[in-house]
């Protein structure tokens, strides 16, 4: 039997990232990638050990950032533009944990998505 060899991946350099910040009412998930969309790390509060409405607080988003963070490092990056979607809890201290990791943040962009008067929403909540 011939045995493949399989070189192994060397990660590529990359020194300016987008991070994309997904705050939802149930979780919040941060996503490293180069300049044309490639993802290089991600990270969510269900992916660092918290389970149910824990994933939603704004220190599962914190410890989320930091893991993403040590994941993108591997990759040399160091400036970084912040997308922001979405109307959870974990936005500001998922902003805070990334400016206080030393990378730096050249782009800071809301990019929730609001409707102009386009579908009816559901009926209102009744608790």
């Amino acid at each position: 039997m011939a045995e493949k060899k399989t070189a192994k991946k060397d990660k590529q350099k990359v020194p300016k990232a987008r991070v994309y910040i997904n705050a939802s009412f149930n979780n919040t998930i941060i996503t490293f990638t180069d300049m044309e969309g490639n993802t290089l790390a991600w990270s969510s509060g269900g992916n660092v050990e918290f389970k149910g409405s824990r994933k939603a607080t704004p220190y599962a988003a914190q410890i989320a950032a930091k893991n993403a963070v040590d994941k993108a490092r591997e990759y040399g990056v160091y400036e970084v533009e912040i997308y922001i979607k979405g109307p959870g809890v974990g936005r500001e201290s998922a902003i805070r944990s990334l400016a206080n990791s030393g990378l730096k943040v050249n782009l800071i962009k809301d990019t929730t998505p609001i409707p102009h008067n386009g579908c009816r929403p559901r009926k209102k909540r009744r608790v």
